[in-house]
Parts: C-alpha cells; sequence; structure tokens
C-alpha cells in the first residue's frame, strides 16, 4: 500500500515538474500578461468589433475559428485569453469559437501530427478543427443567446451568470469605464496594435520549438520593443492597472491549472492509458465517443497528444482506430478535466458543462465520420 501511495505521489510529481518546465515560462507568463492587457488597452468596442453578438457571423465566426493559427496555445494557454475577452463583452457563440479554436488549431500541433501519425489524420485534424470552431459557438449562441457580460442589459448575474471580473473584483472598475481604446486620441493609433503584435510573438515564439539560441535573441529584441512602447506611450497608472490585471487573473487561474496537472499525474499511475486500448480498436461511434471523453478529461499539453496517441494508445501499432485517435485530438487540446474547472469559475456551470458537451458530441461525429469514410 505505501509502494502504490510513494509512485502515486511520485506521478503527480513527475506530471506537474513536467507541465512546470514546457509551460510556465514560454506560454503561460506571456499569456497572462496578453490577457491582462486585453482588459486594460482594449476597449469594450474593439473587442465587440469583432466578437460581439451583433457583429455579423461570417465576420465573428470567422476570425474566432482561425485565431488558434496564429495564437499556438494550449487549453490552460487559453484560458486567461478567454476570460479577457469575455470580460470585454464578447458574444457567447464567438468568444466559446475562440476558446476551442486557440488550443483546436496550433499549426504546430498539426504539422506535428501529420509528420508523426500520417499525413491523413494531420489534414483530417486541420478540416475538422476549423468547421468544429464555428459549429462548437454556434450550438453554443443557440442555447445562450445573451451576451456573456449580461449586466450590460440590466440583468444581474448570478451563479450561472457572468463572473466577476478581475477589474469587478479588486480594482473597482466597472465595465463601463472608458478605459483605453485603439482608437483613442491618447497616443499613436499604430502603438496598441504595434505592442499586441509584440507580446503574441514573443507568446508565438517562445513556444515554438526554434533553437534557444535563436529564440532568446528575438524574445528578448521584442521584451525590448514592448518596454520602449510602454515608456513613450503609456503612462503609468496604466501600466499599474496592467499588472494589477494580469496578477489577479493569474491568482485565479494557476493554482488551479497546477492542481489539476498533479491529479493527472496521479490517476495515470492508478489507471494508466492502456487501460482503454480494447475499447479504441475500432471506428464504431462508442469508440469515437470514448475518445471523445478520455481527451476532455485528461490534460494532455500541446505537442504531447501526437505521442500520447501514437504510443500509450498505440495509433501508429494498429491497436487504435483512426476515428476515435480524430476524437482525442479534437477533444483533447481543447478541453482538460482542470479547464473546465477553471471554466466554471469564469463564466458558470451551465455555460461549462454545455461547452464540454458539445466538444464531445462534435468530436465523437468527426471522428466517427473520419474513421468510416476516409480510413
Amino acid at each position: 500500500m505505501a509502494d502504490i501511495l510513494i509512485d502515486m505521489f511520485q506521478g503527480g510529481l513527475a506530471s506537474l515538474a513536467d507541465y512546470m518546465a514546457a509551460h510556465v515560462l514560454t506560454c503561460l507568463v506571456p499569456a497572462f500578461f496578453i490577457a491582462g492587457a486585453i482588459a486594460v488597452f482594449i476597449s469594450r468596442q474593439a473587442v465587440l468589433k469583432y466578437f460581439g453578438s451583433d457583429v455579423k457571423k461570417y465576420i465573428s465566426y470567422a476570425v474566432a475559428s482561425v485565431s488558434g493559427t496564429i495564437l499556438a496555445v494550449c487549453s490552460c494557454t487559453i484560458l486567461p485569453l478567454f476570460a479577457g475577452i469575455y470580460k470585454r463583452g464578447a458574444g457567447i457563440g464567438p468568444a466559446t469559437a475562440f476558446l476551442y479554436s486557440g488550443p483546436a488549431i496550433n499549426v504546430l500541433a498539426i504539422v506535428y501530427t501529420g509528420q508523426a501519425l500520417g499525413y491523413d489524420l494531420g489534414l483530417a485534424r486541420a478540416v475538422a478543427a476549423i468547421s468544429m470552431a464555428s459549429v462548437v459557438g454556434l450550438i453554443m449562441s443557440s442555447l445562450f443567446d445573451a451576451p456573456l457580460n449580461a449586466t450590460s442589459k440590466g440583468k444581474k448575474p448570478g451563479k450561472e451568470g457572468r463572473a466577476s471580473s478581475s477589474a469587478d473584483a479588486g480594482s473597482g472598475k466597472d465595465d463601463s469605464a472608458p478605459g483605453i481604446s485603439i482608437d483613442e486620441p491618447l497616443r499613436p493609433a499604430l502603438v496598441v496594435p504595434l505592442f499586441f503584435i509584440f507580446m503574441v510573438l514573443i507568446l508565438v515564439i517562445g513556444a515554438s520549438t526554434i533553437d534557444w539560441l535563436i529564440r532568446l535573441p528575438v524574445v528578448l529584441v521584442l521584451i525590448a520593443g514592448v518596454i520602449v512602447l510602454l515608456i513613450k506611450h503609456f503612462d503609468r497608472d496604466e501600466v499599474t492597472e496592467w499588472g494589477y490585471e494580469t496578477w489577479d487573473l493569474t491568482k485565479k487561474i494557476f493554482p488551479v491549472l497546477l492542481i489539476g496537472a498533479f491529479i493527472v499525474g496521479v490517476i495515470a499511475v492508478v489507471l494508466p492509458p492502456e487501460t482503454f486500448r480494447p475499447y479504441l480498436g475500432d471506428n464504431s461511434i462508442i469508440a469515437c465517443f470514448l475518445g471523445s471523453v478520455i481527451g476532455t478529461l485528461l490534460y494532455i499539453p500541446t505537442l504531447l497528444e501526437v505521442p500520447i496517441i501514437g504510443s500509450t494508445f498505440g495509433y501508429t501499432s494498429g491497436m487504435m482506430a483512426g476515428g476515435p485517435a480524430l476524437s482525442l485530438l479534437l477533444a483533447g487540446p481543447a478541453v482538460s478535466l482542470p479547464s473546465l474547472v477553471v471554466l466554471q469559475r469564469i463564466m458558470g456551470t451551465k455555460k461549462t458543462t454545455a461547452f464540454a458537451l458539445v466538444v464531445v458530441l462534435t468530436s465523437t461525429i468527426a471522428g466517427f465520420v473520419y474513421g468510416n469514410l476516409f480510413t
């Protein structure tokens, strides 16, 4: 018994260490700073231009569905970015399409999938993920038609309503505050867009697989560019508020992610993924559903899902069929048990449950279609 407990503890620590090494510095830190900047430096009107519930659907969903090709992030990293958009009043449909597409349409992961698991599966993952982002958003919009910030229409948020934002909770700033808009004449028009371009590049390049001898100088130059912009074009109060927003999001989300990573490591010792191999060997609807459920419950960092499916579940050796493999590839990066816990704190139980069920359902259907028609 003692040996089992020790193994479980060591498995949890190993999972936590891998998570910290792979994600904290290069992914989460830049993502939290970007989310804080969204809350402070971009006005509600600027966000609603593309993600508002009144925007033409072909614009909002097109932007949301391809956002993952720009940000190479995983389900944990997209959470603070989603929270930043959420608090600025984005419509539930485009916001959840963005929430899904961020980790699901990761260019690096899709290319890696093609190289390691076959280009047919890689192409299927790319096409299905882009399509599913819009489908997920449209379904969520049909279920919850009101904008996420229900308070803007005079409704008081309940347990299922809009979670209080970091600014609302601590700084006393309400959602009607003027904020800093990208088109306000307080600074040159291109300053804020350039600021965000630098921040996104820091995230994308820092999280890439480029050799550190190349990555580090580039990231340092981008950081220097951000510092120059802050000194020349932003006042002290704005920078302070940015720091507060970033810290408030970090202390709200980061501990949950760490606990989730540890628990996943413990579960892997008690119930290794090999247990599910006999149930994933065909393209039946049940096998694809199980693949979706496994992907939804497990925390699978971006890129790690490829070797897990190829080796642990035995796809490359023929022990796992193509349908459930695609279902897991679609559900795994988009949601996880730790991310769902965080999402519940952000947008409530009903919306979080619906989002998880929609991802499972669409992933199951996509895997079933692929497995039976294209393999």
